[in-house]
């Protein structure tokens, strides 16, 4: 084994170790090895799973024909694809995109939909309302508030009071909005706001 053997890891500080390619590969590891900067010796996978799909020689001449500033972007590429073409031989990283955008098209349509829904509602929504103030404009331009007419019903209650009045009960209760001036219609407003 040689000592004073230097070679850069991942940091770019030397280290003494050789990189996980060269490991792999049963070769020295010298000071300008192209894999040492991007293979570092405690992540021997990596290199692994992309020597298994591209090999080595592929793997230095695409590294080689890059600028240093994109290569570590090139080899997590590299990286990606192989662990894609791995799980799937035939269509690789393209099935994955494939699927992805399967996936994307449906949940836009159902979005679309969704939203649609959405709309629909709104405009009911505006329906009801606006025929609600239509019928509650209506029923006030019919029915003005006049004093007299209110001393005048309640005076025939009163002479009454020797009738037996049991089964009106139900019917006072059921006009009861009716006859106070009550939209009936008041009690859905609430779910609409």
């Amino acid at each position: 084994m040689e000592t004073g053997k230097v070679n850069c890891s991942a940091n770019g500080k030397p280290s003494s170790f050789p990189c996980a390619a060269c490991k792999i590969l049963r070769r020295r590891c010298g000071v300008n090895c192209v894999f040492a900067p991007y293979f570092p010796p405690d992540n021997p996978h990596k290199f692994t799973t992309a020597h298994r799909v591209f090999g080595a020689s592929n793997i230095i001449k695409m590294l080689q024909d890059l600028p240093n500033e994109r290569r570590a972007d090139a080899v997590s590429s590299m990286v990606y694809e192989a662990n894609a073409r791995l799980r799937d031989p035939i269509y690789g990283c393209a099935g994955t995109i494939h699927q992805l955008q399967s996936q994307m098209s449906q949940l836009q349509s159902q979005l679309a939909i969704t939203q649609a829904e959405l709309l629909n509602m709104r405009l009911q929504q505006a329906n009801l309302l606006s025929i609600v103030s239509l019928f509650r404009t209506s029923k006030q331009e019919e029915e003005p508030f006049s004093p007299v007419e209110t001393e005048t019903e309640t005076e025939p209650e009163q002479s009454d009071k020797n009738v037996d009045h049991s089964m009106d009960v139900f019917q006072d209760q059921s006009n009861d909005t009716f006859s106070s001036g009550l939209d009936p219609l008041m009690m859905w407003e609430p779910l609409w706001i």
